[in-house]
């Protein structure tokens, strides 16, 4: 069974309206989908913004559903020049940029994992990224990035601090989910994935009618979910 936590209730009623056999219990006040899309069995959940209700909701899914692999969807802002609004960018690792225990000898975004030691970067699962890439450079008039996601308790709209996370940790966007996932999934030792829609850039993208946006991304990131589990499903 795979796993894919939403931060949009958009993109959960997206992938379940497609679906059959359609399960939903909640759990934490957290409202769990079982379906089958194409033959797969998944479990969707939309966890709510933070680390703290996605680690809580990663913990929740790993307990009770045993998923093989843990998808990760949403929106999140650029950090780079590199990416801007529609693109879509597939992690190749994330990091909590906003932990910061330098006052006890760690680096910047370095986390002390039980049992394991330091890490400061979560790598997502290579299989699972490379095959969401593909499926998504197959999108009519969409952009494809990989690489460093960066997750924090804090929306970040200021360009120098956007600009700050991109030279100290390499993030090409910018969320508050992705690496509190991806810890959680180190330590069950659960393989993850990232996919997210830029939904602003450094040019800030006054004007823009977000509603409208969110529209647009969970349009596209329900359609690359779709082909995946129909991929996985052969």
């Amino acid at each position: 069974m795979i796993g894919i936590i939403c931060a949009m209730q958009l993109e959960a009623d997206g992938i379940v309206a497609l679906s059959e056999n359609v399960k939903e219990e909640i759990i934490g006040g957290m409202k769990f989908y079982t379906a089958a899309l194409h033959g797969r069995e998944f479990v969707v959940v939309v966890c709510g913004e933070g680390k703290v209700n996605a680690a809580m909701c990663t913990a929740t899914l790993i307990r009770e559903y045993s998923p093989s692999l843990i998808i990760n969807s949403g929106v999140a802002g650029a950090l780079s020049p590199i990416v801007s609004v529609g693109d879509l960018v597939v992690g190749s690792k994330a990091v909590e940029h906003d932990m910061n225990g330098t006052a006890l000898g760690y680096k910047q975004g370095e986390v002390n994992l039980p049992g394991q030691g330091m890490c400061t970067y979560f790598d997502c699962d290579k299989a699972a990224a490379t095959r969401l890439a593909v499926i998504c450079k197959e999108l009519p008039g969409t952009r494809v990035a990989q690489g460093i996601i960066a997750s924090g308790d804090v929306f970040i709209s200021d360009r120098k601090k956007r600009l700050l996370l991109n030279d100290r940790f390499g993030a090409v966007a910018c969320e508050m989910e992705g690496a509190a996932i991806g810890h959680v999934c180190r330590c069950f030792g659960v393989p993850f994935a990232i996919l997210r829609a830029i939904s602003d850039d450094l040019d800030e993208n006054k004007g823009m009618d977000f509603v409208k946006f969110c529209r647009l991304a969970a349009d596209k990131t329900v359609k690359v979910l779709d082909k995946f589990l129909l991929q996985t499903a052969e």
